[in-house]
């Protein structure tokens, strides 16, 4: 299997069929990295140029609603994420911080919708609670700019239904999968997702 990022990309790669841990509380205090397709992998989230991601307003579109995750689930912190032109790749920790938080290098601030922050959620969530609020939110706003703004409809469906998750289990393996998410854009020419992958 390719190397990226230092690591084997097939450690990171789940099958298709994988599901959640049986017996494991997706609540519970860790740090999570959260994989999410875009339905039929379509690119409808910019493009990969030069090795660099080249981002749409539908791309700083999830960029924004990952950060509103915060706001909307006080007990929880984003970490590394990256938008690719077909999925996303993100890490989501729960409770107590494993390494320090990267400060998110996104810039909101062309968006003209910004998110309706609305109540913080009570209790804890679980990976599941917030993942499907992401998606619904992501998906609504990309509904709604179709129809207004003229973004590339989909069909029928924004997000695949299910989503891949891997528990991280200490700092060298937080740090490792930071360093994957990173380098993600300059790998889209092997990337299993890209459709066009050689």
């Amino acid at each position: 299997m390719t190397e990226k990022g230092g690591m084997r990309y097939d450690s990171f790669h789940h099958h298709r069929r994988s599901i959640r841990m049986k017996g494991y509380d997706y609540a519970s205090e860790g740090a999570y990295f959260v994989t999410i397709c875009i339905k039929n992998r379509e690119c409808v989230l910019g493009e990969v140029f030069d090795r660099s991601i080249k981002p749409n307003p539908a791309n700083i579109m999830i960029s924004k609603w990952w950060i509103e995750l915060n706001n909307k689930f006080p007990s929880i912190q984003t970490d590394e994420h990256i938008v690719m032109p077909n999925h996303f790749h993100g890490i989501i920790r729960v409770g107590a911080a494993l390494c320090g938080r990267p400060n998110p290098d996104v810039d909101i601030s062309i968006d003209t919708n910004p998110p309706q922050k609305g109540h913080p959620h009570r209790g804890a969530p679980t990976l599941g609670n917030i993942i499907d609020w992401f998606k619904t939110m992501t998906t609504n706003e990309y509904i709604r700019r179709v129809k207004q703004d003229g973004w590339l409809p989909c069909a029928g469906v924004f997000w695949q239904r299910n989503y891949h998750e891997r528990i991280i289990r200490n700092d060298d393996e937080l740090n490792r999968i930071r360093q994957y998410i990173q380098n993600n854009p300059q790998n889209w020419d092997q990337d299993p997702e890209n459709l066009k992958s050689t």
